[in-house]
Order: C-alpha cells, then sequence, then structure tokens
C-alpha cells in the first residue's frame, strides 16, 4: 500500500518536473496556468492528471489535436518509479527524502541534457546547496563532499581546457561538482566510471546504426545523471568490492 501511496505522489512530481523542465526552455517561471504549447488554449486538471491524461486523450492536445510530448508522461512516469525504487532500498526516512530531491534535480538535468544538448545552471547551482547542505545535515563528511566537488569539476575541468571546449561545456563542470556533493569523492568515482562506459556503449551503438557519427555530440548529462542516480544506492557497495579485490 505504501509503494502505491509513494508511486502516485512520484506522479505527480514527475508532472511539475516537467513544467519545470518547460520553463527553463522558454525562460519563464512566471505563475500562469498550463496552456498547450501549439493552441496556447488553458488546460483544464482533468487535462493534467499524471499518465491517466496522455492515455485518454490518445496524445494529442483536447482542443487543437497536435501531439503531446512523450516526454510528459515518460517523465511522470519515470519520477514515480524511481521514487518506489528509493523506497524499497531506503524506506521512509530521512535518507529517503534528501534522495529523491536529489532524484528530482537529476531527473531534470537527465531530460532537459537529452532534449535540448544543455546542462542549465538554473538546476545545477542550486543542486550543488541542496546536496551539501542535506548531506551535511545527515552528518556526511564535508571534506569528502568538497573532495568530490573539485574531483568533479576538476575532472571536466581538465578536458575542457585540453579541448579548448569542444569535447564539453561548462555545464558538465559544474554537473561533476554536484555529483561529488551529492555522493563524495569516492563515489563519484564510481559514477563518472558508469557514466562514461554507459555513454561510450551508447555512442558506439548510435554509430553502428548510422544514427550519429564519429565526433556527434551526445547529450553527456542524461548518462552521468543517470549514473549519479544508480551512485546514490549502489555506489559504495561498488567501491567497497572493487576495493576489497583489491587487496585494500
Amino acid at each position: 500500500m505504501t509503494e502505491v501511496i509513494v508511486f502516485i505522489f512520484g506522479l505527480i512530481f514527475g508532472s511539475f518536473l516537467n513544467v519545470v523542465i518547460y520553463r527553463l526552455n522558454v525562460g519563464s517561471f512566471g505563475r500562469s496556468r498550463s496552456f498547450c504549447p501549439d493552441c496556447n488554449h488553458q488546460l483544464s486538471w482533468w487535462d493534467n492528471i499524471p499518465v491517466v491524461s496522455f492515455l485518454l486523450l490518445a496524445g494529442r492536445c483536447r482542443y487543437c489535436k497536435k501531439n503531446i510530448s512523450i516526454q510528459y508522461p515518460l517523465v511522470e512516469l519515470g519520477t514515480a518509479l524511481i521514487l518506489v525504487w528509493l523506497y524499497t532500498e531506503l524506506g521512509i526516512s530521512q535518507v529517503f527524502f534528501l534522495y529523491a530531491i536529489f532524484a528530482f534535480f537529476l531527473v531534470v538535468i537527465f531530460t532537459y541534457d537529452l532534449r535540448y544538448y544543455l546542462i542549465a545552471d538554473e538546476v545545477t547551482i542550486p543542486a550543488m546547496i541542496v546536496a551539501f547542505v542535506g548531506n551535511i545535515f545527515l552528518g556526511a563528511d564535508p571534506l569528502s563532499l568538497v573532495t568530490g566537488a573539485v574531483l568533479g569539476g576538476g575532472f571536466f575541468s581538465v578536458q575542457y581546457l585540453v579541448s579548448s571546449g569542444r569535447w564539453i561545456g561548462g555545464g558538465d563542470i559544474r554537473l561533476g561538482a554536484v555529483m561529488g556533493l551529492m555522493l563524495g569523492w569516492q563515489v563519484t568515482i564510481i559514477a563518472l566510471f558508469i557514466g562514461y562506459v554507459v555513454g561510450a556503449a551508447v555512442g558506439l551503438t548510435l554509430i553502428a546504426v548510422k544514427k550519429k557519427k564519429l565526433g556527434s555530440q551526445l547529450p553527456f548529462g542524461t548518462f552521468l545523471s543517470g549514473a549519479t542516480l544508480i551512485a546514490l544506492i549502489y555506489g559504495r557497495n561498488i567501491y567497497d568490492w572493487y576495493i576489497s579485490t583489491l587487496g585494500f
């Protein structure tokens, strides 16, 4: 029963994250009610029921019949499943609530970079503050967090300088700092490894099927944010396992 409640709240928060993603793109955070981006018709509450409205409307606006982006139900459903996953791993606890907030930031970064090839400072800078303050509140080692931020941000800063900004952008540097402040330095290494392995696998697959060319841009923030979410739960165990295999 608790999983169902968490799932429903996840759908609601996912709907809110869709609003954040849209308003980040148009550069407006005013209080206007939801509207169709094609015909500008104001939407009623029954047009905004997460996932359900999309299915009932067959993926089309009730008023102009234009297609509704599949992003909306996917973000809503994805956020709900992430919250249920966090709940099954952590239960209802302070860590669960903090990681849920982390997840909201990561979902926005994941989706926004996937769609627009941009990691927005409006998301990463608040995420840094929340990650540092939240982890300190739960007893994390401040030195580990700061070291993680320096490691993550520095790792991408070096690449930025070496490539004169061709390989990565400033958003990746700030996302690296977010990763360090969420995970601490040891687990940040694991998240970077996961992100690069998955990113390379996806990139090579897209090249093989001729969807991308060698040197084409990839939304790397999407892979890093997904890797960070995985590392939040499993990163410490992976790190400890790896260290133990080395005999340390």
